[in-house]
């Protein structure tokens, strides 16, 4: 190109002393070589934040996408969403095209870190690209991401004692894929839990499923055949489904059986019965994110790391005393 490596020092960290011609030369011979243009030379795109969510189907997600893409507008970031559907674009192809648009930073709210068996390599792709990025949702080991996340094990406890309180003794759970990492927590907090009542937690007393109202119906029509009477679910569309498979059985919620859901979305005090569930604390877990996000934005160091916020049991109509 013809300039000293001073010039192009001086471009990259604003310096005077350029003319605009030279300066403008640099950072056309950096596009096309292929690197990534400092933050603050990148203009109006650097104001760009990727909101990667898995699904808008749980209303949780929508919910996130709220509060968070207020709290980037207060930050003067505007959110790019990216939901994935079945069979389109993947979670690796969204984090291609968000470094093509030079986005400063990503949020993922739930997603393929949560699941220790799915590839990961997009991650590290942003790792090395030295891209800000906050997780929702408790991550695989190794992800040197800063991470917002509910307490799994907190929520078990508050739904596991609920349920005792009213006398059940055949707790099912209804969780998502083994590799799931919530889903894992609080399956080691149940059976934490059961072994402190002196009891073990039956293996057939645990069901898996996709995350879906269809799953949850599935997964508890097994359980309902091994005479379960409390179920705790890892989310309200598990739960839903839970209270489908009840009725299809001729069996009332909550008088034959108890259900819990877990994260308190949209309208799950509008659903008959209303949904005993745990709230996850959205709005400060969505905020909390955004200021991660903003520091590293920023050039401030976040340690990469998880903080842990405290759910809230929110007992409705959809548990009750133990059948006689």
């Amino acid at each position: 190109m013809g300039v000293s490596e001073a010039t192009v020092s001086r471009v990259l960290n604003g310096k005077p002393g350029v003319s605009e011609s030279t300066r403008q030369a640099v950072l056309t011979a950096l596009d096309v070589l292929g690197y990534e243009r400092p933050t603050q030379l990148r203009g109006e795109r650097a104001r760009l934040v990727g909101l990667v969510l898995p699904e808008l189907q749980n209303p949780i997600f929508p919910a996130f996408a709220e509060v968070i893409g207020g709290a980037l507008a207060q930050q003067g970031l505007t959110p790019v969403l990216c939901t994935q559907t079945k069979g389109g674009v993947s979670e690796a192809d969204y984090v291609d095209l968000l470094l093509q648009q030079q986005v400063s930073g990503v949020v993922f709210a739930g997603g393929l870190f949560a699941q220790r068996d799915a590839p990961h390599g997009h991650y590290q792709q942003l790792a090395d690209r030295k891209v800000p990025v906050v997780l929702i949702n408790a991550a695989i080991e190794h992800l040197d991401f800063p991470v917002v996340a509910c307490d799994d094990a907190v929520a078990m406890e508050q739904a596991w004692r609920h349920l005792t309180s009213l006398g059940h003794q055949h707790i099912g759970l209804v969780l998502g894929p083994p590799d799931h990492v919530p889903s894992r927590r609080k399956l080691d907090a149940a059976r934490a839990l059961a072994a402190a009542a002196g009891s073990a937690l039956p293996e057939d007393r645990v069901e898996r499923a996709m995350f879906s109202l269809e799953g949850g119906q599935a997964a508890t029509s097994r359980l309902l055949e091994r005479g379960v009477t409390g179920i705790i679910c890892a989310s309200d569309p598990l739960a839903l489904g839970a209270v489908r498979a009840a009725r299809r059985r001729g069996l009332d919620v909550p008088r034959d059986v108890s259900v819990v859901g877990y994260d308190d979305s949209a309208f799950m005090n509008c659903t008959e019965p209303p949904l005993t569930t745990v709230r996850q604390p959205i709005e400060a877990m969505g905020r909390a994110a955004v200021e991660l996000l903003s520091a590293q934005i920023q050039g401030g160091v976040v340690p990469p790391g998880e903080l842990l916020f405290e759910p809230e049991l929110v007992v409705r109509g959809s548990t009750a005393q133990v059948p006689r």
